[in-house]
Formats: structure tokens, sequence, C-alpha cells
């Protein structure tokens, strides 16, 4: 039974990667999978055509679609006709349910990945097309949530589906690791001395992503702790873009890091002595997931199923806050290494217990054989 998997865009991020995790680790002979993004391939369909899956871009432009991209959206989904059709993310929500529908698809998924988006933050096409999948959402046969927080945000806004799937994120446990080796190499290409406390947050640039009130409080605790050095990761990090008007405002010098996008996620991962997701709204945060499984305490905001994920390992703060999110770092850095090893380690075995990739792969997997039975019944917990 074909699974077609249909995203907006092959750029890095969360929901892309996990994208490229799942369709790795599935079962091919069960599962022939097709992926196709509705803008231009980024560097995520490499992965994907890597692990030898085929990847269709429809090279549609940002704004409304045009008529002739939903027709050449239906006829790929005529030529593959597969089973199940997988879409992720709003605007591939919305544009596969008509394509689908168009093709005769005979079941289609959401996939909803984030919780309280403020789409005030956002442009009047994107407000829109969230409009129209909240009066759309009982067409598909089900929806699929990462999160708790997602299910409950969406359902307040009127998301009214036939039945909720709930299914967190899977983290490589193997790939995302401690690793002292990498921790040295990594320190030492960038300059960090090996016992300067080092406090990342990867996240790609955008306003749910708060990266403002990251600097602001690197600003604060620089100032009680100047030993401190402070790492961006993620596109739009780079020196260049939007950040360096805040950036400079911060004052931090040479103790920031900004390195854009990155392949070596790992590597870097367990170069930190905390990690940070300081978002105002998010889904489930994969980079929290995978700090902890690399054995690396974290403070995040209580947005999404960010505190859920951390339990014990680590310190949650309310959202826009520099302050508490200042102070939670200068009690993660006063409690010293063996404390944070040990935060850490209680972490990972939370990671490898709960969010392996292995058990998201397989919770897919049944999930995509029942539906093509016509069984829409299976559950996850939401």
């Amino acid at each position: 039974m074909r699974v077609c998997h249909l995203i907006t865009t092959l750029d890095i991020g969360g929901a892309e990667l996990m994208l490229a995790r799942l369709v790795e680790g599935m079962d091919r002979r069960r599962f022939p999978t097709a992926v196709m993004s509705l803008a231009a391939p980024g560097p995520v369909a490499d992965r994907i055509r890597a692990a030898g899956v085929d990847v269709t871009t429809l090279d549609m432009r940002r704004g409304w679609p045009a008529p002739s991209g939903l027709l050449r959206l239906a006829g790929r989904l005529r030529a593959l006709r597969p089973g199940v059709l997988q879409t992720w993310l709003y605007h591939a929500d919305l544009l596969g349910l008509a394509a689908g529908r168009l093709a005769g698809v005979p079941r289609i998924l959401w996939n909803v990945r984030n919780s309280n988006m403020r789409m005030e933050r956002y442009g009047f096409l994107s407000r829109r097309t969230l409009d129209a999948c909240r009066l759309t959402s009982r067409h598909p046969d089900g929806i699929v949530v990462n999160s708790r927080a997602g299910y409950e945000a969406h359902r307040r806004i009127g998301y009214r589906p036939r039945v909720w799937y709930h299914i967190p994120n899977g983290i490589d446990t193997a790939l995302f690791r401690p690793d002292a080796a990498a921790r040295a190499r990594v320190r030492l290409a960038l300059g960090v001395p090996p016992d300067a406390p080092l406090i990342g947050f990867a996240a790609r640039v955008d306003p749910m992503k708060d990266h403002d009130a990251f600097l602001r409080a690197a600003a604060l605790l620089v100032r009680r702790r100047p030993a401190a050095r402070f790492l961006l990761a993620g596109e739009g990090t780079q020196p260049g873009g939007r950040l360096d008007d805040p950036v400079r405002r911060a004052g931090l010098g040479g103790g920031l890091l900004r390195l854009g996008a990155r392949a070596d996620m790992a590597a870097l991962t367990a170069a930190l002595d905390v990690a940070t997701a300081a978002s105002r709204g998010e889904g489930f945060p994969n980079v929290v997931a995978e700090a902890l499984a690399c054995g690396v305490p974290c403070v995040v905001t209580d947005v999404g199923d960010g505190a859920e994920i951390v339990g014990g390992a680590g310190v949650v703060v309310p959202p826009e806050n520099p302050e508490r999110l200042a102070a939670a770092w200068a009690d993660l850095i006063d409690r010293g290494p063996a404390a944070r090893r040990d935060l850490g380690s209680a972490g990972r075995a939370r990671i490898a217990g709960s969010y392996s990739l292995a058990r998201a792969v397989r919770r897919y997997e049944r999930l995509y054989a029942s539906v093509a039975r016509g069984d829409l019944t299976l559950r996850g917990a939401a």
C-alpha cells in the first residue's frame, strides 16, 4: 500500500526533518513511499532521495496557488495512486485535501505540527490558509498531531476532524547521544574554552521562536556570568539577516556564535552545557528532545509540549520573559558540571523510553495500515 507525503517545503525545519526520519525508518516493502513538495526542493529533499525515496517538487510560488498547480498535483497523485495521502503543514493540508479528492485518493490524513500560533505575526495569506483549514477540517479522514498542546490549540480554534491521532516526534538516540569527543572538537573549532558555559538555541528565525528574548536574556546573564558563551544555529541566524539589529542591541560581541543552518546538529548539541527553546509557541520542540538525548539539560518556555518532554531534566520558564530565562541559565550553570550531567542522564533515559524514533515509526505504520483498511478508530492519546 503506497503512502504519499505532501509537504509545503523541504527546507530544514522540524516537520521536514521528522518526515525525512519517518520515510528512512519505515518498512518500504509494506509501505512504498513517495514525497512531494509544494515549493522548490530544499536540502531535506537530498536526504530523502539518498534514502531511495522518490521526491517530486511542484515548484509553486508563494501566495495563492494557481489552478494549474492544483491540477498538476492532482495529476501526480493519479499517477502515484497512493492508498494514503499524508499532508504536512497548513498549506499542504489544504491543497492536498482538494487535489486528493480530485485524484480519488482513498484516504487523506493531515498533520498538525504546532500549537498556539499567533497568526497576527504572519501575513494575510497564512492567516486565511489557517481559516480555510479550520473550516474544512472535517473532510480529511483524520488529523495527526505531534503534541497534546497542538490538539488543544486547534480544537479551541474550531478544528473538528473525524478523529485525532496523537503521535509524538521520535528522536534517533544513536545519532543524538553524549559525545565527549564531539564536544571537544566542536569547542576547539568554534574557539570556545573547554570550561566556558555554552548555552545554545537551535531554531530558524521565525516570529514564534523569539530570538529577541534569547538575546535579551543573554545580555542579562553575561553581566553576572561573563565567562558564558552563546550559540545560535538554524536558518537565518547567520550574520547579515534579520537578527543583526537585536544582536547589536544585546552587545554580546564575540561571546555570541551565529552559525546559520548546520548539518552537524548532533555534534553541536553535544558541545552545549545548556540547551534552550525560547519560543512563544511550539508543538513538539525537536531541539529539546535532541538535546536531552545528547545528555544536555534544557531550559524551555512553557509552550507546546516542552515541559512534558523535559520532565525533571531541566527548568521551565514563562515565554517572553528574558529575566526568568537568564535566571534559569544561571541556576544550571551554578549547579556545576556533575549536577548537569545527572540531569542530562535522566533526560536521555526519558527520551529513549518515551520518544524514540523507532517508536514513532511503528505508530505511523500502524496508523497507515489501519486507515488503509478503513478502520479509522485507531487513536493515539489525543
